[in-house]
């Protein structure tokens, strides 16, 4: 996922907000101008909010392929805390609760599987509600069973499809936005010109 598309969203909910604010002010002014800003900015909002909703849209096909370099990290693992990769992997098999990229089968084609004995796959596979797990493989039910590439994918589905739907949902309140200021203008007293003396 781009992060054109995160930077996007909250450029999007900067303006949304913004425009709450500007629209509260100007329904307490009786000015034609502050209306019609307040509907320039519901139309920057509004197509801020589709290209988000189109970027998620077309970004949900290429999650799976987006995440195809995270097997690199698990092949580059070595153990060790000063490893960033390890770090990194460590941690998210401990956030996720997921063991490999698929599930812990993964951890037996790794070179520190083999460097480290080939019994067993790393601490951090641990279901939490085992106490006395110990990353062997002769009780592979102790080990999280879903793998961490498969646990991604669902997160960031949710989030682009969190992102599609709240832009749908923006949508129509900045159609009632519309609508409303659109009444009010309407509803505006024209002004009388008058034709004045020169006396």
């Amino acid at each position: 996922m781009p992060a054109s598309l995160g930077v996007l969203s909250l450029a999007s909910a900067a303006c949304l907000l913004a425009s709450g604010g500007l629209g509260c002010w100007v329904s307490m002014r009786e000015s034609v101008w502050l209306q019609a800003v307040f509907v320039y900015v519901l139309v920057i909002v509004l197509c801020l909010e589709a290209t988000a909703a189109a970027l998620a849209y077309f970004n949900i096909g290429q999650v799976h392929s987006e995440l195809a370099p995270f097997r690199s990290v698990f092949q580059r693992y070595t153990g060790s805390s000063q490893d960033l990769d390890s770090n990194a992997v460590d941690a998210t098999q401990d956030e996720l609760q997921c063991c490999g990229i698929h599930d812990y089968k993964d951890w037996l084609t790794t070179p520190w599987f083999n460097h480290s004995g080939g019994v067993r796959v790393p601490h951090s596979c641990c279901n939490s509600t085992f106490l006395t797990c110990n990353g062997t493989l002769d009780q592979p039910w102790q080990l999280y069973p879903k793998g961490c590439q498969i646990k991604l994918e669902e997160a960031l589905l949710f989030v682009l499809s969190l992102i599609m739907w709240s832009s749908l949902a923006v949508a129509v309140v900045e159609i009632v936005g519309f609508v409303s200021v659109a009444q009010l203008m309407r509803d505006q007293p024209l002004l009388e010109y008058r034709i004045l003396d020169r006396d």
